[in-house]
């Protein structure tokens, strides 16, 4: 038994919540929301080589993976697999993107279902931003 980290009364090591004042894993000394969260130690310029985030902080806001390698139902990076992506590689159902295969994406280049693309682009149904503004391409 331990405390909780909220009321103080006594809970299981392996409570889920408190009955006390309802905080959520209240033997945690510390918790910062659900889900997974893996951040690399190596870093480029500043970004964690490998960010892996399928996590909400405890006000339900997502976490947003942001590295060179960026993993997530929210990411941003160099190369992002995502549900939503931003990235120079994107593998996501929307991305915006150098490079995508999206279900939905706008990127320079792109294989998509659905898209806008600046160079090339290849899918279901996807249109050059150049043709689209009427000029040419």
């Amino acid at each position: 038994m331990k405390p909780c980290r909220e009321c103080r009364r006594e809970v299981s090591e392996q409570a889920v919540a408190c009955p006390g004042c309802g905080a959520p894993y209240p033997a945690r000394a510390k918790w910062d929301g659900y889900g997974f969260e893996y951040r690399s130690s190596a870093a480029i310029a500043g970004l964690p080589l490998l960010h892996v985030s399928f996590k909400y902080r405890p006000n339900r806001r997502p976490v947003v993976a942001k590295g060179v390698i960026a993993i997530g139902q929210f990411a941003v990076g160099g190369l992002t697999i995502s549900q939503f992506g931003i990235g120079v590689l994107s593998l996501s159902q929307f991305t915006i993107a150098g490079f995508a295969l999206a279900q939905f994406g706008i990127a320079y280049s792109l294989v998509a279902q659905f898209g806008l693309f600046l160079h090339q682009g290849r899918g279901q149904i996807v249109r050059g931003l150049a043709t689209l503004l009427g000029l040419g391409g």
